[in-house]
């Protein structure tokens, strides 16, 4: 399987979406996987619009979530990639990118205002 790349077009600067969702105390608010049982590394806030996170599942697995802020015209694409996991199903990687979607969903509905 290969990775997927799931992608959002946001009516906002990219500086302001990067510094909303680069805000770890925030997550929540739009991410509905980060329920609070795994543990999440964020990458150190910078100039780049880099989001990458490690998730630290309770089963002490470890996956690293590559995640941009980048600029589209006066506006900024976010993009989440999923990468397949030993074990993956199609149906698991679908399920994944479903929720994915979702998540990016809700967050251009919060930076949007809609």
């Amino acid at each position: 399987m290969e990775s997927r790349h799931i992608s959002v077009h946001i009516d906002r600067p990219a500086s302001e979406v990067y510094a909303y969702a680069a805000d770890p105390d925030r997550t929540a608010e739009w991410a509905a996987g980060m329920d609070g049982t795994a543990k999440v590394t964020h990458t150190p806030k910078n100039e780049y619009g880099i989001l990458d996170h490690d998730v630290h599942l309770p089963s002490g697995e470890t996956i690293h979530v590559p995640l941009r802020v980048t600029v589209d015209g006066a506006g900024s694409e976010v993009i989440f990639t999923i990468r397949p996991q030993p074990g993956m199903t199609e149906q698991d990687m679908e399920r994944d990118a479903e929720a994915v979607r979702a998540d990016l969903a809700t967050l251009k509905k919060i930076m949007e205002g809609a």
